[in-house]
C-alpha cells in the first residue's frame, strides 16, 4: 500500500494544474470586478448545464441505459460590493435518492474582503480537489471511487470561512458543518470541520492538503479524514493527483457523490487516483486515469479495487463537449464481469 502512494506521488512531483475551490458547481466567478476583486454593481447570472449520458456495462448479464447524468439550473449574482448570492437545483431524477428535484447549493457569502469570506448556508465540503472541481470541468466523466465514497456526504450545510482565488497563489477555506448531508437536520450537537488548502509552488505547479474531523452519527463516535492532492498544468500536458485517508464512524445514510452507490466500509480506509492528459488541439484531449480504493484496510484483498479509465474528450465549442470513457476494473479478490463504456455529451450555458 505504501509503495503505491509513494509512486504515485512520485509521478506526480515530477510533472499539474491551477486547483478550484468551488462551494458549488461553478467553480470561481468570472472576473468582473474591482482590482481588488468584489464587483462593484449589483447582479443577476442565470446558469446551467445538461449532460445527457449512455452507458453500457459488460456485466454477466449485459444492460445498457440512456440517462441524465446532471440536469442542473442555477443562478448567481450581487446584491451590492458586500454581499453574493448562489443557487442550484438538480433535475435529473438518476441522482436524487427519491427520484425528484431538489435544491443542491443555497448559500449567501460576505465576500468585501478577498482574505476573508464567509459563506453560510448548502455547498461542497471544502476537502479535496476533485470534489471541488465544478462537475462540468470534470475531465472524466465519473470521479474517482475515494472521492465519491470517502469524501460523503459531499454536499452539507454550514458556514465557512475561505480566501484567496484562483489568480492567487495560496487558497484556503475552513468549514462548520452538520456532517449529515442535505435534506436532513443534525441529530447531535457536535459539527464537523472540514479544510482544505492549496499553494502554487511554480507557475505549472500546485500542492494541496484537506482533512475533516468530526461526528457523522452521535456525540461519542468521530471520524476523521486526511487527503494531499496535486496538480500540474506544463504546457498541454496536465497530471492530477490524490490520495485520501479515512477512519471511524460514518453516515451509511449519506450515500455516494453524484449518485454513487455507498460501500459497506471497514474501520480503516484509504484511496487514491492519478489522471494524466493532453491537449493536442482545442478539440481533442486524451484522457487516462488509474486509481485504486480499499474499503477495509484491515482485511487483506476483500474490498480492494482498482480501476483504469481511457477515454477521450472532443470539444465542439467552448460550451460543449463530448466524453468517451472505457472503464477497466480490477478486483484482486474474485474476478467480476463489470467493466463499461461510458459515453456523454454536455451543454453548458
Amino acid at each position: 500500500m505504501k509503495s503505491k502512494i509513494i509512486l504515485l506521488f512520485s509521478v506526480l512531483f515530477t510533472l499539474s494544474f491551477g486547483t478550484s475551490f468551488a462551494q458549488g458547481c461553478e467553480g470561481d466567478a468570472p472576473a468582473n470586478a474591482s482590482a481588488s476583486g468584489v464587483p462593484s454593481t449589483s447582479s443577476t447570472t442565470f446558469f446551467g448545464y445538461f449532460q445527457p449520458e449512455y452507458d453500457s456495462n459488460f456485466t454477466d448479464d449485459e444492460t445498457s441505459t440512456f440517462k441524465f447524468k446532471r440536469a442542473r439550473f442555477g443562478v448567481r449574482g450581487r446584491v451590492n460590493r458586500t454581499f453574493s448570492y448562489y443557487a442550484m437545483v438538480e433535475t435529473s431524477d438518476f441522482i436524487s435518492s427519491d427520484g425528484n428535484v431538489y435544491l443542491m447549493d443555497a448559500f449567501i457569502t460576505y465576500d468585501k474582503y478577498e482574505w476573508a469570506k464567509v459563506s453560510v448556508g448548502s455547498f461542497k465540503q471544502p476537502f479535496g480537489l476533485e470534489v471541488n472541481t465544478a462537475c462540468h470541468s470534470l475531465t472524466t466523466i465519473d470521479r474517482a471511487t475515494v472521492s465519491d465514497q470517502l469524501v460523503s456526504p459531499q454536499r452539507d450545510y454550514g458556514l465557512m470561512l475561505l480566501g484567496g482565488t484562483s489568480q492567487t497563489k495560496f487558497r484556503y477555506a475552513l468549514a462548520l458543518m452538520n456532517g449529515r448531508g442535505l435534506g436532513v437536520v443534525d441529530n447531535n450537537t457536535k459539527k464537523d470541520i472540514v479544510g482544505r488548502a492549496s499553494y502554487k509552488v511554480l507557475d505549472f505547479l500546485s500542492i494541496g492538503g484537506s482533512f475533516r474531523y468530526g461526528y457523522p452519527n452521535n456525540n461519542e463516535t468521530d471520524r476523521t479524514t486526511y487527503g494531499a492532492e496535486v496538480a500540474i498544468n506544463y504546457n498541454k500536458f496536465n497530471v492530477t493527483g490524490e490520495y485520501i485517508y479515512d477512519e471511524g464512524d460514518y453516515n451509511r445514510a449519506a450515500g455516494g457523490g453524484c449518485g454513487a452507490t455507498p460501500l459497506e466500509l471497514g474501520e480503516k480506509r484509504a484511496g487514491a487516483y492519478v489522471m494524466a492528459s493532453y491537449d493536442i488541439n482545442k478539440q481533442w484531449q486524451p484522457v487516462f486515469k488509474y486509481e485504486y480504493f480499499d474499503q477495509d484496510l484491515d482485511i487483506k484483498k476483500i474490498g480492494y479495487q482498482e480501476m483504469m479509465t481511457l477515454g477521450v474528450n472532443y470539444f465542439f465549442n467552448d460550451n460543449t463537449r463530448l466524453q468517451v470513457n472505457y472503464q477497466n476494473k480490477i478486483e484482486t479478490a474474485t474476478t467480476v464481469n463489470n467493466d463499461a463504456l461510458l459515453m456523454q455529451l454536455q451543454v453548458k450555458f
